[in-house]
Order: C-alpha cells, then structure tokens, then sequence
C-alpha cells in the first residue's frame, strides 16, 4: 500500500472516530473526503489531484448533507408565548387558595390556573403579578394597591 494511502486511511479512520465522539455532524463532510482521496489514491499517484478530490468531495458533501441534516435531525421547537406572563400582571378571577388546591387568574387575555409562593389567600378581583411558572400553573404574589397600573 502507498504511503498516500496510508495517511488518507489514517486521515479517515481519524475524522469517523472524531465524528462517532463529537455526534454533531463535525468531520463527517472531511471523512467523506478523505474516503474518496483513499479510493482515488489507488488509481492515481499524484498527491496533489488527491489533494483536489478531498477538497472538492468534502465541500460538495458540506453542501449537501449539513441542509439535510439539520433539517431531520434537529429537533423542532415549538415556539409559545408562555413564558411572556412571566413579570405580566393579571387579575385573580377565581379565589386563590393553595391549601384547597383552588385559583385561577386571567393575564394577558388567558385564564391560568394559579397558586401563591407563601400560601396566602389572594380574593377575586385582586390584581396579581407573576412570578414564575411551574409546569401549568402559574406562582403568583398580590400586587399592593398603589402598584397597580391603570
């Protein structure tokens, strides 16, 4: 085996190991390469065309796979405007209780199920800020009187 060959499989066997332990699609394009210049080393001897095929593989296959892949493998996120209530103030439209397990409020157009971070009782009809949520509930603290904006 020549020499060329040898250092385009060890340049291969280098870039997959790279790829298997980093599994965010790195080498992978590189590995492509170089697979493809080890092929063409046993055909052609002259290191500098084996040279272009590794560059020309390797950014065609860049080109190719990275759209695909983050388009199968990126997982997608679904956008929700959840966490915009966060800070929001609302209005209790049922009597928040924890110890009764009861409470809702309504923030900005939205009907949540509420609790309080101290166990206090917060009434219907008072005006609550948000504080934070926790699953589908929303942790909410009274706001004073003079707080309130109008």
């Amino acid at each position: 085996m020549p020499i060329p060959s040898i250092l385009w499989l060890a340049a291969l066997i280098a870039l997959v190991v790279l790829e298997a332990a980093t599994v965010g699609l790195v080498s992978l394009w590189f590995a492509l390469g170089s697979l493809a210049a080890l092929i063409t080393s046993f055909f052609v001897h002259n290191i500098w065309v084996q040279f272009g095929v590794f560059l020309v593989v390797s950014f065609v296959s860049l080109l190719v796979i990275r759209p695909l892949a983050r388009r199968y493998v990126t997982p997608k996120q679904v956008a929700t405007n959840a966490d915009r209530a966060v800070g929001a103030e609302g209005v209790v439209t049922e009597t928040i209780n924890n110890l009764k397990a009861t409470g809702q409020v309504s923030v900005r157009g939205a009907v949540w199920t509420a609790r309080t971070e101290d166990d206090r009782v917060i009434p219907a009809g008072a005006t609550i800020e948000v504080l934070r949520i926790e699953g589908v509930k929303l942790i909410v603290a009274p706001l004073p009187a003079a707080a309130r904006q109008d």
